[in-house]
C-alpha cells in the first residue's frame, strides 16, 4: 500500500527570488514547476526524451534500472538526471504505477523557434498537462484490458451515538462508469474489497482514524486530500459544474453524503486531467442490499477473483471466463463480485443464457462477431481526452459494424428475452453515419500515434491530397538531384541523406571530403560537418528543396490532424449512444460465454426464488472438477440439502446445519466451498456444475475455511480464526449461507472444542442460517439429538491394508475416525514417528472421549439467546448523555457553521 501525499491546488506562485538568481533559465522554470507538484515525479520534457532533475531522478533511476548521470550544478552541487525516450514513456510509466509512484507529465506548450523569437536566452514554454496516478488511467499499455481501473472517493458523516455514514463514489475514467452508494464503517472491509479500487482518496481525518485507518491502508494506493475537496456545501454546485447541468434533478438521484464523494471524485479528476474533462455516465446509485455481502475473508478462502497467492489463475473467474472481449470479462468479473440478491433480476440474466444455451448456432456465430468488436469504451475515453489515434477511431467504426452483424444474428431469435431484447434496442442506438463517414475517412493501414500521419484514405480530402503529391513530387527531385550530383562530381558513393538534426544534406566518404572541398565544387557545396568516416556538406538548391518539402509535409500533417480532429468530434457527440452499443456488447459476450461454459461443462440452470431454500443435487467443484478433467479424472459429485425441514421437524422456517465429519484429505473443503460457490454462482446469473439446484436467496455469504495469521496486525493464526468466526456469528442472518472448517483447532483440544460446541449452537438457535460446519470434533455429532435443524454428513473412505482409500462420497451420518495418522504416512513421515503415534493414539482412544461429549450434550442446557431486556443498557443519566455528545464532536472536521450547530444542540441538552 502506497500513502501519496495531497495534491496541491492550482498554483501561480513565482518561485523566490534569491533562488532564481542562482538557476539557469531552464532550471528555474523546472523549479517553479516542481514546486507547483510536490510529491510527483516530474517528467519535465526536453526534445524527445522526458528529464528527471534531483531527488525525482535518484528515484526513478533505482526504480526503473536506468543510467543516473548529472547536468550541471545548483547551489555548488552536482545536479542527477536520468530520461526516458518520450515514444517508449507509456512503458516507464507502466512501471513506475505498478511500483506505486505518481507522475507529473511536462509538455513543451510552443515550438522552440517562438522561444528563440523572444531573444537568444529564452526558455521554451513548458506545463504539466497531466497528472499520472493509479486510479486515473486510460491508456492500453498502462491499463489490464480485463480489468476495471476505478478510483474511489469515501465521504463521512458523524453520527450522534457514533453510528457513522459512509458515501462512497467510484469512477472509472477509462469506461465512463460512475458509481455511488452508502455504507455503514463495520461494512467499507466488505464494499472495498469488492469494489478493489486502484486509488482511494480521503480526507486526512479518516486515514487517520483508528478503526478506518487500517481498512484504508490495505488499499494498493491512498491519496489524502484537503478537506474542502469533501466539502458538502458545494458538493452539489460541483457535480452540476462537472455534468454542465443547472441542478441536481438532471442527475439521479442521491444522499447527500453520496453527493460529497461523488464531487470529491470528479474535483480530483478535474485537477489530475488538468483540465481535459473525461465524459463520464451521470452517477448510478446502488441501492443497500441489492447485491450479496461478501467480506474479504470469504472473497479470498473462496477465491473469487484470485487466488491466495495474488493470480488469477486458478481462481473462480479464470475457470467460468469463456469470454472473448475485454468488457465482457470485466463485466463478468464485476457480476462475479457483486452478486444479485433481487430473483427477478437475476432470472432475466439467466433467461437470456439458456436462449444461447438452446441455439449452438446462434451462440457460435455471435461469438464470431463479437470477436471483431473492440473495446469501443476505452477507446471513446481516450479520443475524448486527446490520447486517441486513428486505431481507436477505427475501433469505432469496427464496433458499429459488428453491432449491425450481430443484430442481423439475434433477429433470429423466435422471442428474444427481456435482456436480450435491451441489448438489440443499444446496439440500434449509434448513428451508421458515423461508421459510413469513418469508413470513408480511414485508409487501410493505420499508424498507432496521430502525429505520424497517413492514416487518411486517399481522395477523402482534395486540399490533402494536393500537398501529398507536392510532397513526394520534391522527394522525387531529391532522387533526381542525387544522381545529378553524382555525376558532376564523378563520385558514384555521394548520398544525400535527411536526420532530425541537420535536415537534408550531402554525404560523401572521407577520402572525397578534400575534392568538394577544393575549387571549383567548393562554390557549389558547404561544408557542414566532419565525422570519422563521412563528411557531410549542404547546397543553395537542397535548402530549397528542404523547405519545399517541410512546407508540403507540414501542411500534410496539418490537414490529416484536422480531419482528425472532425471524426473525434463526431465520435464525442455521439459518445452516449456509443457507450450505451458497448455496454450492450459485454452483456451479450458474458451471456454467450455463461451459455458455453454451461453446453461444455453440463451446468444446469438453477431455481432462484425468495425462499429459505438450498437443494443442490451432482454439485460439483467448478475450478477443481476442470483441473481434475485436464488430468483425465472425474469429480465425484455429491448433494447437499440445507433447505429448512418440513413441520413437526423443528422451527420451521430456518435452514439446516450440516455438520461433516470425515478425514483429511477426504474433500470436507472442497464440499463446503462448492457449495458455497453454487449459490454465488447462481445468485450472479450463471448456470450451476450440478443436476439440479434451487437456491432462495442469500444475502450474506460467509467463509472461515483454511489457516492464515497476520502477522502485521499482530494476530496469530488462532486469533484470525476467531476473528473471522466473530464476524460470522455477530452478522449472519436467516437468510445468509455460512461455511465453517476446522473452528477450534488452533488451541488446546478441549478449548477448541468447547469453541466449536458453542458456536453450533448459536448459528443454531440465534443466526438460525444455513450452514456447512466440517470438523474433526467427532464428539459434536452428539448435538444432533438436542438440535433438530442439525443433520450429521460425512466423507466415505474405505480402509485397504493398512491404508485410507478417499472416496469422496458425502452421505448421512458420521465419522468416528479422522485417519490423520494414514495422511501422515502418506505425506512421508518416518516410520518410527507413524508407530509411536498410532501407540499414543491407541491409549488416547481407551478415554473413550465421545462418551463424555455424549454425557455433556444430555447434561448441557441448549445455548439461550439473550432476550433484548438483558442487553439492554441501563438508562443514562443526563449529565452522562452530555458527556456522550460532547466525545462524539470532531472539532477538526467541522466547518464553522456545523461548530456552531453543535453549540447550540449542547446548550439545548443542558437546558433540559
Amino acid at each position: 500500500m502506497t500513502i501519496h501525499p495531497p495534491l496541491p491546488p492550482p498554483s501561480d506562485a513565482e518561485p523566490p527570488a534569491e533562488a532564481s538568481s542562482r538557476v539557469t533559465p531552464m532550471m528555474e522554470q523546472y523549479l517553479e514547476i516542481k514546486a507547483a507538484n510536490p510529491g510527483l515525479l516530474l517528467f519535465y520534457r526536453m526534445g524527445d526524451f522526458y528529464e528527471l532533475f534531483f531527488e525525482d531522478a535518484e528515484i526513478a533511476s533505482c526504480a526503473l534500472g536506468i543510467v543516473l548521470t548529472k547536468r550541471g550544478k545548483h547551489q555548488g552541487m552536482d545536479i542527477p538526471m536520468c530520461g526516458v525516450p518520450v515514444e517508449r514513456s507509456e512503458d516507464y510509466l507502466h512501471r513506475l504505477i505498478a511500483q506505486g509512484h505518481r507522475v507529473a507529465v511536462c509538455e513543451q506548450t510552443e515550438d522552440p523557434a517562438a522561444a528563440r523569437a523572444r531573444g537568444a536566452k529564452s526558455v521554451v514554454r513548458r506545463d504539466v498537462v497531466r497528472l499520472v496516478t493509479p486510479g486515473t488511467l486510460t491508456e492500453d499499455t498502462l491499463l489490464d484490458a480485463k480489468a476495471n481501473n476505478y478510483l474511489l472517493a469515501i465521504a463521512r458523516a458523524r453520527g450522534s451515538s457514533g453510528a457513522d455514514r459512509l458515501g462512497l463514489a467510484w469512477i472509472d475514467i477509462s469506461t465512463s462508469e460512475f458509481i455511488v452508494t452508502e455504507c455503514s464503517t463495520p461494512e467499507l472491509a466488505a464494499t472495498l474489497s469488492r469494489i478493489n479500487p486502484n486509488e482511494v482518496i480521503v480526507t486526512d481525518a479518516l486515514l487517520g482514524d483508528g478503526d478506518l485507518g487500517p481498512i484504508l491502508r490495505e488499499s494498493p494506493a491512498v491519496t489524502p486530500l484537503t478537506r474542502d475537496v469533501f466539502d458538502s456545501f458545494t458538493a452539489e454546485r460541483r457535480l452540476c459544474d462537472y455534468f454542465a447541468v443547472a441542478t441536481m434533478d438532471g442527475l439521479s438521484a442521491m444522499s447527500r453524503l453520496e453527493a460529497t464523494a461523488a464531487a470529491a471524485a470528479v474535483t480530483y479528476i478535474d485537477r489530475t486531467q488538468v483540465g481535459k474533462r473525461p465524459p463520464l455516465s451521470p452517477p448510478s446509485r446502488e441501492a443497500a442490499g441489492t447485491t450479496m455481502a461478501i467480506d474479504p475473508a470469504t472473497r479470498a478462502n473462496l477465491e473469487l477473483t484470485r487466488t491466495l497467492s495474488g493470480e488469477r489463475r486458478g481462481s473462480l473467474l479464470d475457470a467460468i471466463d469463456c469470454t472473448v472481449t475485454p468488457a465482457g470479462s470485466r463485466l463478468l468479473a464485476q457480476r462475479l463480485s457483486a452478486p444479485l440478491t433481487d430473483s427477478g433480476a437475476i432470472a432475466r440474466r439467466l433467461d437470456a443464457v439458456a436462449a444461447l444455451v438452446a441455439d449452438a448456432g446462434l451462440r457460435e456465430d455471435i461469438r464470431q462477431t463479437l470477436r471483431a468488436a473492440p473495446d469501443m469504451s476505452r477507446a471513446l475515453a481516450r479520443l475524448s481526452l486527446g490520447r486517441g489515434g486513428p486505431r481507436d477511431l477505427a475501433g469505432l467504426r469496427d464496433g458499429i459494424l459488428a453491432a449491425d452483424r450481430a443484430l442481423a444474428q439475434l433477429a433470429a431469435m423466435e422471442q428474444a428475452s427481456q435482456e436480450i431484447s435491451a441489448v438489440m434496442e443499444a446496439l440500434r442506438r449509434p448513428s451508421r453515419e458515423i461508421s459510413r463517414e469513418f469508413e470513408r475517412a480511414l485508409a487501410e493501414q493505420l499508424p498507432l500515434i496521430k502525429r505520424d500521419g497517413g492514416f487518411v484514405r486517399e481522395v477523402y480530402e482534395p486540399a490533402l491530397d494536393e500537398a501529398r503529391s507536392l510532397r513526394d513530387a520534391s522527394r522525387l527531385v531529391v532522387a533526381s538531384m542525387q544522381a545529378r550530383y553524382a555525376d558532376d562530381t564523378g563520385i558514384k558513393g555521394l548520398k544525400i541523406r535527411h536526420n532530425n538534426v541537420l535536415g537534408y544534406f550531402v554525404e560523401v566518404t572521407a577520402q572525397h571530403g578534400e575534392k568538394l572541398m577544393a575549387p571549383p565544387l567548393n562554390a557549389t557545396f558547404i561544408h557542414r560537418q566532419t565525422l570519422a568516416g563521412q563528411v557531410r556538406f549542404t547546397t543553395s538548391e537542397l535548402g530549397e528543396i528542404e523547405a519545399r518539402i517541410a512546407n508540403a509535409g507540414d501542411r500534410a500533417l496539418g490537414l490529416e490532424l484536422e480531419i482528425f480532429e472532425r471524426l473525434c468530434s463526431l465520435a464525442v457527440a455521439a459518445q452516449d449512444d456509443l457507450r450505451a452499443a458497448a455496454h450492450a456488447f459485454a452483456i451479450l459476450d458474458v451471456a454467450s460465454a455463461l451459455a458455453k461454459l454451461a453446453v461444455d461443462d453440463n451446468y444446469v440452470r438453477p431455481e432462484v426464488d425468495g425462499s429459505l431454500a438450498f437443494a443442490v443435487e451432482g454439485g460439483r467443484h467448478p475450478v477443481v472438477e476442470q483441473a481434475l478433467k485436464r488430468d483425465g479424472a472425474p469429480f465425484i459429485a455429491n448433494a447437499c440439502d440445507l433447505s429448512p425441514p418440513q413441520a413437526g421437524e423443528g422451527r420451521v422456517g430456518a435452514g439446516q446445519i450440516w455438520l461433516l465429519t470425515g478425514p483429511n484429505m477426504a474433500g470436507k473443503s472442497t464440499f463446503l466451498r462448492q457449495n458455497a460457490l453454487i449459490a454465488l454462482m447462481a445468485q450472479t446469473g450463471s448456470f450451476v456444475p450440478a443436476s439440479r439446484a434451487r437456491i432462495g436467496v442469500v444475502d450474506r455469504l460467509f467463509s472461515r475455511v483454511g489457516a492464515a495469521d497476520d502477522l502485521a496486525r499482530g494476530r496469530s493464526t488462532f486469533m484470525v480464526e476467531m476473528v473471522e468466526t466473530a464476524v460470522i456469528l455477530n452478522q449472519a442472518s436467516e437468510r445468509s449461507l455460512v461455511i465453517l472448517d476446522e473452528i477450534g483447532r488452533g488451541t488446546a483440544t478441549f478449548d477448541g472444542l468447547s469453541i466449536a460446541w458453542a458456536a453450533i449452537e448459536h448459528l443454531h438457535e440465534a443466526n438460525r442460517c444455513r450452514a456447512l460446519f466440517a470438523t474433526h470434533y467427532h464428539e459434536l455429532t452428539a448435538l444432533s439429538s438436542k438440535l433438530p435443524r442439525l443433520f450429521n454428513a460425512t466423507v466415505r473412505v474405505k480402509e485397504w491394508q493398512g491404508d485410507v482409500v478417499f472416496l469422496h462420497e458425502v452421505l448421512p451420518g458420521s465419522a468416528d475416525r479422522s485417519y490423520g495418522i494414514q495422511v501422515a504416512r502418506l505425506a512421508g513421515l518416518p516410520a518410527p514417528v507413524i508407530a509411536r503415534a498410532n501407540s499414543v493414539l491407541a491409549k488416547l482412544e481407551a478415554q473413550d472421549r465421545g462418551q463424555t461429549a455424549r454425557a455433556l450434550a444430555d447434561d448441557l442446557p441448549l445455548f439461550a439467546v439473550p432476550s433484548r431486556a438483558a442487553v439492554e443498557p441501563a438508562t443514562r443519566s443526563e449529565a452522562e448523555k452530555l458527556l456522550e455528545a460532547v466525545k462524539a464532536l470532531h472539532p477538526d472536521e467541522m466547518s464553522p457553521r456545523e461548530a456552531l450547530e453543535a453549540l447550540y444542540a449542547l446548550k439545548a441538552k443542558l437546558a433540559k
